[in-house]
C-alpha cells in the first residue's frame, strides 16, 4: 500500500494554520484532513477509527467548527485555521477545564474516542456556553464511545460548560 505522498506527482500548495501554528504544505488532491495532520504535522492525538466519518474520533475544529477529518480533503482546508486535541491544553501546558472535567468524571476508558469528544465539547464551550444536558447529548450523537455508556462523558462536559460560565 503506497504512501499518500507517493500516491501522484499532482501536488498542491495549501496554507493553514495549525494549533496556532501556521503551515505551508503540498498534498495530494485525494489525501484527507486527518491523513495530513497525522503523517506530515506528526498530530498523533486525532485517531483514525473508521475513515467513514461515523464514529467521530477524528473530529477537530476548523475555523471553529468540529468537523470529521477523515471525511474532508486537505485541500478544502486551504486557509483554515484549526484545532486539534494537541492545541486544546492551556498555553502553560496544564489541561484544559474540558480535559479536567473528563479525568475527573472518569470520562474515558480507553481513550480512543476521547479526543473527538473533547473536541465536540470544546465547541460546545464556544459556540453554545449555555448547553443543558439535551443539548450536549445532541452534539455527541456523531461520536460514538463502547467503553463508557457516555453517563461520565455527559457529566464531564456538563461540569466543564458550568466551570468555563463561571470564569
Amino acid at each position: 500500500m503506497e504512501s499518500h505522498r507517493e500516491a501522484t506527482s499532482a501536488r498542491i500548495e495549501i496554507s493553514l494554520t495549525v494549533n496556532g501554528q501556521p503551515h505551508c504544505v503540498l498534498v495530494d488532491p485525494a489525501v484527507t484532513l486527518v491523513q495530513l495532520l497525522r503523517e506530515d504535522l506528526g498530530l498523533t492525538g486525532t485517531h483514525v477509527g473508521c475513515d467513514t466519518a461515523q464514529c467521530g474520533a477524528c473530529t477537530i475544529l476548523v475555523n471553529g467548527r468540529a468537523i470529521k477529518s477523515c471525511n474532508m480533503l486537505a485541500v478544502r482546508a486551504d486557509g483554515g485555521d484549526i484545532t486539534t486535541i494537541e492545541g486544546v491544553s492551556l498555553a502553560e501546558g496544564s489541561l484544559h477545564p474540558i480535559q479536567s472535567a473528563f479525568r475527573a468524571h472518569h470520562a474515558l476508558q480507553c481513550g480512543f474516542c476521547t479526543p473527538g469528544m473533547v473536541m465536540i465539547a470544546f465547541e460546545l464551550a464556544t459556540r453554545r456556553p449555555q448547553a443543558n444536558e439535551r443539548d450536549i447529548r445532541e452534539a455527541l450523537v456523531g461520536n460514538l464511545c463502547r467503553c463508557t455508556g457516555y453517563e461520565g462523558i455527559v457529566s464531564a462536559i456538563r461540569a466543564a460548560l458550568r466551570e468555563l460560565r463561571g470564569k
